[in-house]
């Protein structure tokens, strides 16, 4: 697979519950992270005293994280409506070249800063709220 330009990893949001997505302006920066816990069961009869782990159990989350400049577009108020709402819709996460994700998140942070001399920037943390679904790219 050739090298991705780095611009192409979208975060979008539903816009008005009925599917509408729209990435969210102003990105410049987006990460995505999938997490898994595990369950130990190691017992004393565990082969060699290795650890065993059950396979499929535990909790997965996923986290998004993204940072960009503010732009004040329908996206930044919409964002700004579902933190402070507490809503959960719908995201979806592209990823170049790899596929589409996409399920229910809840944003857990929005930070914005500035400086005198500079643009306006803000940083969003986003983590799942549900299950989410995974469409590969053909």
């Amino acid at each position: 697979m050739a090298a991705q330009s780095g611009k192409d990893l979208l975060i979008k949001v539903d816009m008005t519950g009925d599917g509408s997505f729209q990435s969210a302006a102003g990105l410049r920066a987006t990460r995505l992270s999938f997490n898994a816990e595990s369950v130990d069961v190691t017992g004393l009869d565990s082969a060699g005293g290795w650890r065993e782990l059950l396979a499929g159990a535990g909790v997965k989350t996923a986290a998004i994280a993204g940072s960009g400049i503010f732009r004040d577009a329908a996206t930044d108020e919409r964002m700004r409506q579902v933190f402070f709402d507490g809503e959960t819709p719908e995201f979806q996460v592209v990823i170049p070249s790899f596929g589409t994700v996409t399920g229910r998140f809840q944003i857990t942070s929005i930070e914005y800063a500035g400086t005198f001399d500079g643009e306006a920037t803000y940083e969003i943390a986003l983590t799942s709220a549900g299950q989410l679904a995974f469409v590969a790219d053909l």
